[in-house]
């Protein structure tokens, strides 16, 4: 499968040489996946719905991400005039074809116009950009940014150029803002700088690199501080190992590997496998050590506790140019033929929910019956004239977007300790609430709660014991 288009760097590749053809690329892809999301009959996620609250509420940090995501909804949706669902997940289309672009570059600086192309093609076709594109995801925000810095890393190498080395910085301290897995990018940069020689930006330069990334990314560590080091805990919370100790399941690492030939496609995940055993030639060993140092991290994290199979995006962003330049023609299509048939399927899939079903159950159960839920937990508080408490994430996230512009109060139950959620952490019921609430809870409800008819209990909830009822809030305090 390999080829020599990498042995040597060519002088750098005209614009016009791949750019057009590539802009046409990328049109039709974000045009195609933006349609399809005017038709998108799936509900938003409850990580979805909470990123677009973080938005109404801006801020320097979240309780479990860095900030940029919910910027970048709220500037979206502002710029759009309209809360919906089509204008939260429209970013992700756009993103992931300015990355493309911008890999693509950075393929046409290393490999050449036909890596560029093929870079692109490829890209835009890969599993998880194809969800990304049309779910949002703190992911899907970091991978411009994450692709920017690695152009300008390579830039920085063979102009010297102090505004290239300010870039490196910025747009890899503006991935650490969407997603704190950008940290795999200085890693890699610190293997390729001490056995690159040719890489070496030079002193300076690194030092307005250090310079640059530390202050794109001082807002949210002073906030950090300032609140607890609330997002550093929850990112230990996921190590789990940190806190309960390690597990060595060998598994549960098995199923994590595998899982990553449905992220990246099969065929491009056995060029990076390919790649990584024989790093030679060219900007090969560079490309690999951008690329390894997140999927060997989340191997290892999947060994001793669990992981989930996005947790080593960070390693696609390097390893797409890397596996374009590893296959040959006929492995390329071979790669764009099985990629395209996910990224197909998937639009069209969400403009058909809840069809198909599988066992007699939707294949997208989990993103439908959110929004009918809320709907009919809102219609019942403003029946009853009471505010809605309850402690489950999920009801809660999608509670306060489906309720945007309902006058109901909501608020997460009290939780005695360190927040389990952004809800725990700002919207908790207040000490001085008296009287009524309605609570929305799993299993059987609190303090004699007069129960409740009318829960749509459908999607994403069926199956759950999810129920409803009035009760004293004093009562509701003592249980809690």
């Amino acid at each position: 499968m390999q080829t020599d288009a990498s042995q040597k760097i060519p002088q750098k590749t005209p614009l016009e040489d791949w750019l057009p053809r590539a802009l046409v690329l990328v049109a039709v892809a974000v045009t195609l996946r933006l349609l399809a999301l005017a038709f998108d009959r799936t509900d938003l996620f409850v990580d979805e719905v909470q990123y677009w609250f973080w938005g109404q509420n801006l801020d320097f940090g979240y309780y479990s991400k860095p900030p940029l995501i919910g910027w970048v909804i709220r500037l979206g949706t502002d710029l759009a005039g309209s809360d919906a669902a089509f204008w939260v997940r429209m970013p992700g289309a756009v993103l992931h074809g300015i990355t493309a672009l911008l890999l693509g570059a950075l393929a046409a600086r290393i490999a050449g116009r036909a890596a560029a192309l093929w870079t692109v093609a490829l890209y835009l076709t890969l599993p998880f950009v194809a969800l990304g594109s049309v779910m949002i995801s703190t992911d899907t925000v970091m991978a411009p940014f994450y692709a920017a810095a690695l152009l300008f890393f390579f830039r920085t190498a063979e102009t010297r150029s102090a505004g290239d080395a300010l870039a490196v910085g910025v747009f890899a301290g503006m991935a650490f803002m969407a997603k704190y897995a950008a940290i795999y990018f200085l890693v890699g940069s610190a293997l390729v700088m001490l056995t690159q020689s040719t890489l070496r930006p030079g002193w300076r330069n690194l030092g307005l690199m250090i310079v640059a990334f530390a202050v794109v990314i001082a807002p949210n560590v002073l906030w950090n501080l300032s609140h607890e080091l609330t997002t550093v805990s929850h990112t230990m919370d996921n190590a789990g190992w940190v806190r309960d100790g390690a597990a060595f399941d060998l598994a549960s690492m098995a199923e994590f590997l595998l899982s990553q030939f449905g992220v990246f496609g099969p065929v491009t995940m056995g060029a990076l496998i390919l790649a990584y055993l024989r790093p030679r030639g060219g900007m090969r060993p560079a490309l690999v050590m951008f690329s390894v140092p997140a999927l060997l991290t989340v191997t290892v994290q999947a060994l001793l506790d669990q992981a989930y199979a996005n947790w080593a995006i960070a390693t696609y962003f390097s390893g797409t140019v890397l596996a374009v330049i590893t296959l040959t023609r006929v492995w390329r299509i071979a790669a764009l033929v099985f990629n395209l048939v996910l990224s197909v399927s998937l639009p069209i899939l969400i403009t058909l929910a809840p069809w198909p079903e599988i066992g007699g159950r939707p294949l997208l159960e989990r993103y439908l019956g959110r929004h009918a839920l809320s709907e009919s937990i809102l219609d019942l508080a403003k029946a009853e004239g009471l505010p809605v408490v309850s402690g489950n994430r999920d009801v809660l996230a999608d509670l306060f977007y489906t309720g945007r512009d309902r006058s109901v109060a909501l608020y997460a139950l009290p939780e005695d300790g360190r927040a389990s959620s952004y809800y725990a952490q700002t919207r908790t019921l207040p000490q001085d609430a008296t009287g009524e609430v309605l609570v929305v809870v799993t299993g059987d409800l609190p303090c004699d709660a007069v129960p409740l008819e009318g829960l749509a209990i459908t999607g994403a909830y069926t199956g759950r014991q999810l129920r409803i009822g009035r009760v004293a809030v004093e009562c509701l305090r003592q249980t809690n």
